[in-house]
């Protein structure tokens, strides 16, 4: 993994995750829990916009600075205990991706959130990465297209309720070739989207036969007091008679 980092460095490394750190910030905003988890990229804060109180980073690397040290395939979290699961490019980097979503599924509470990104096989990214040429990272990865990542979650309990396209522009080597495709930024989403080199999915844990009871909250209308008049005439008032004592004659 030290070559993906050092790749991360160059100017198509650096133009990646500026891309993914703009969605990531935007998508983690609004969701809210106890427990909130990032997979990789220890050096990058993808949590940072997100107000979930206990936050760590796991890493497979042992120097890496992570709060823990284990593998995405069996990662060391109860059932149910995560509300928000970061896999930045972890499918495309791992010894087995089904494997990981399984683990993603066992680990997320119900309505939990899993975040995750990946490389696009049908993008300019894509063919380069088909060339001979090419070797090293990233190009030595996975690149999980969209449909088969589809098919994976099909029999699990996670549902796909968004995402994005990120990162229209080929992968060049300078920055200067990343400031004059700026344009293909700002017209990808309206003309090319499905061709993006990097995709983002957002994924919902739905546990069926489960449904979330709100409180009912009713509200009683209030009805105006009305004066009623009392039919009931009042009883005459009776005098008291002082009282005759009986004569015997």
């Amino acid at each position: 993994m030290q070559e993906l980092h050092d790749w991360l460095q160059t100017p198509s490394g650096q133009y990646v995750i500026r891309c993914e750190q703009a969605y990531f910030d935007r998508a983690v905003s609004d969701i809210f829990g106890f427990r909130a988890v990032q997979v990789g990229f220890h050096a990058y804060p993808f949590l940072r916009e997100n107000r979930i109180p206990w936050q760590i980073v796991l890493s497979p690397e042992p120097s890496a600075p992570a709060a823990v040290l284990a593998y995405p395939e069996q990662l060391p979290f109860a059932t149910q205990s995560l509300d928000l699961l970061l896999l930045p490019h972890t499918l495309d980097f791992c010894a087995s991706p089904q494997q990981v979503l399984r683990e993603a599924e066992r680990v997320l509470m119900p309505e939990g959130r899993l975040i995750l990104t990946g490389f696009n096989p049908y993008s300019l990214w894509g063919m380069k990465r088909r060339m001979k040429r090419c070797q090293g990272m990233p190009w030595q990865g996975r690149f999980v297209s969209l449909l088969r990542l589809r098919q994976w979650l099909n029999p699990l309990s996670l549902e796909p309720c968004g995402g994005g396209f990120l990162c229209y522009a080929p992968p060049l080597k300078r920055q200067q070739g990343f400031e004059r495709c700026r344009f293909m930024e700002q017209a990808g989403d309206r003309l090319w989207p499905v061709v993006s080199g990097v995709y983002a999915l957002e994924i919902v844990k739905r546990v069926r036969g489960m449904r979330l009871i709100a409180p009912s909250w009713k509200t009683v209308p209030t009805r105006p007091l009305v004066a009623v008049s009392s039919t009931r005439r009042p009883r005459p008032a009776v005098a008291c008679q002082p009282h005759q004592s009986a004569h015997l004659g």
